[in-house]
């Protein structure tokens, strides 16, 4: 193949001159004066696009011109700010090395564009996220002589990356909390069930009796401020439940309000009702709504006080609206927070529950919390208000329905009675050591027939067909090696149908994968539990009638 000469096109012949060319200096001296009308249309019609303030900075006389946008995005007048001065004080202080720095690098260079981001104040002294590009033009030399720039307020861009952000890293400690949860209740269930069995036991007297009560009543502790924590992560699926008013906001004061700091006091006035007072609540999500409040009213003390919980019992014959709060006829639980900080003004407090508003800073802020507590009130059957005094403080109400006392557990407590027992024979699958030992002695203490297996492998290979026919009841861990304890369960049920079923697991359901979560239909008993309470679902899965 011969090869011929190529003639260039008309365009490569034009091609422009590389800005390090003799040919380029033309265009880097031809800066167009500074002029505030030069091209006005073009900058109103780009500004009103973008709704961005345009700056143009003379670098040689530090001269500023503001074709658009300084008072309608920013608030300030252009009179006030004709100097580079003006813009530089308001750069927040904690930005403004960093931006400095930036310009001297890029004026040091020979880059043409230039953009940052920073915290700009508002003429109302409010700091705005502001995105910065500039074009730079440069003299013959290469030294920059002006820039044009656009500041676009991106602080509603900021505000949802750090809300995203913040969700990632709930989810990252959701799914360690799971985890950890999971590990942590093994122990939890050992050590109650194995405090049950040395109380139940005869021999034991006198003191030592009293120290392992002490040694199990820490692990139920334990187990509460585990669940507390985790249903704060939103990690922990619950469902709503019969809660005692006073005895809930007590163990909360007890295990986090403390948290709040050294120069907050925590003052509960709670109703002296002997009955008690009871409502239908979640109770990690009226954890979450307690801990919101309490946080808020920390804030709005910065230099300390006094947060002050209250409850009571609310009955209305008719219609009534109290405390800002419409009410029904009926009978409520009234919990009310309240703080003796700064107070809030009217315009804030009409646009209080919106989601996304705050008067919190943009570091603080998420805007979420208090529409987030109007949601699960509201969805509780319940209402929440709030009452303000500029410089006196807020208070925010909650009223529940009030509901009856739920009855006394079905199971009896040590010592009352014996636990129910019979002869079934029940396989225990249960990867843990400690918790398979355990149940195996409990079980066996209780008259059971127990077959033991750490794995599902393990229990096939030893059961076969014929002895799978023979098992009553499997008690099987959700979470298994391999084989999964729903899998397994699926095939024992196909060697015998009549197979009870009981399903445990530490873990967090929605931690699980979809085929290991657990459904309605399933029997679960949630670790850690008790001696008492695994003897107790284990008589009555066998003793109830399948449909």
């Amino acid at each position: 193949m011969s090869s011929s000469k190529i003639k260039p096109s008309r365009s490569d012949q034009k091609k422009p001159a590389h800005p390090h060319d003799p040919g380029h200096e033309k265009s880097r001296r031809a800066i167009p004066a500074l002029d505030p009308a030069l091209g006005a249309e073009y900058f109103e019609s780009v500004a009103r696009a973008t709704n961005d303030a345009i700056r143009d900075w003379d670098v040689k006389t530090g001269t500023l011109a503001w074709p658009r946008g300084l008072e309608s995005l920013l608030g300030h007048s252009a009179t006030d700010a004709g100097k580079i001065g003006f813009w530089l004080e308001h750069i927040h202080p904690e930005d403004l090395p960093s931006v400095q720095e930036s310009l001297r690098e890029t004026f040091a260079g020979q880059s043409e564009n230039w953009a940052i981001e920073y915290r700009f104040q508002r003429a109302d002294g409010e700091y705005v996220d502001i995105l910065d590009r500039a074009l730079i033009l440069r003299d013959a030399s290469g030294a920059a002589v002006r820039t044009v720039c656009s500041m676009m307020d991106v602080t509603a861009r900021k505000q949802l990356q750090a809300q995203a952000a913040h969700s990632q890293r709930m989810e990252a400690f959701g799914q360690l909390a799971g985890g950890v949860a999971h590990d942590f209740n093994n122990f939890l269930t050992t050590i109650l069930g194995y405090s049950d069995l040395i109380l139940s036991a005869n021999a034991v007297k006198g003191a030592v009796t009293s120290q392992i009560a002490e040694i199990r009543d820490a692990a139920g502790r334990a187990s509460g401020l585990t669940n507390q924590l985790l249903a704060f992560s939103r990690r922990q699926a619950l469902e709503p439940d019969v809660l005692e008013i006073n005895a809930f906001i007590s163990k909360l004061e007890e295990s986090i309000l403390h948290l709040l700091g050294e120069n907050i006091s925590v003052v509960p006035e709670l109703h002296d009702l002997k009955e008690g007072a009871h409502v239908r609540a979640d109770p990690g999500q009226l954890t979450q709504i307690m801990l919101n409040l309490a946080v808020n009213a920390r804030d709005a003390m910065r230099n300390g006080g006094r947060l002050t919980i209250a409850t009571a019992v609310v009955r209305t014959n008719e219609d009534e609206t109290i405390h800002g709060c419409e009410l029904s006829a009926g009978e409520f639980v009234h919990i009310s927070v309240r703080d003796n900080g700064g107070g809030m003004t009217d315009e804030v407090m009409e646009r209080l529950f919106e989601p996304f508003f705050t008067t919190k800073n943009s570091r603080q802020r998420s805007g979420l919390g208090l529409a987030t507590s109007y949601g699960i009130v509201r969805q509780s059957g319940g209402q929440i208000c709030a009452e303000s005094v500029l410089g006196k403080g807020t208070t925010f109400h909650i009223f529940l329905p009030r509901v009856e006392a739920p009855p006394p557990p079905a199971y009896k407590r040590r010592g009352q009675a014996q636990t129910p027992t019979g002869t079934e024979k029940i396989l225990v699958l249960e990867d843990d050591v400690s918790v398979r030992h355990l149940a195996v002695r409990v079980l066996r203490g209780l008259g059971y027939d127990v077959v033991e297996a750490a794995s599902a492998a393990d229990a096939t290979s030893s059961l076969g067909e014929k002895g799978a026919q023979q098992i009553d009841l499997l008690l099987t861990d959700l979470v298994l090696p391999k084989m999964s304890g729903r899998d397994f369960a699926d095939w024992l049920r196909r060697a015998n149908p009549k197979t009870k079923v009981i399903f445990v697991s530490g873990y967090l359901d929605e931690s699980l994968q979809p085929k290991n979560r657990r459904d309605p239909k399933m029997t679960f008993l949630p670790k850690p539990f008790t001696a008492g309470q695994l003897g107790g679902k284990i008589r009555e899965v066998l003793d109830a009638v399948e449909d």
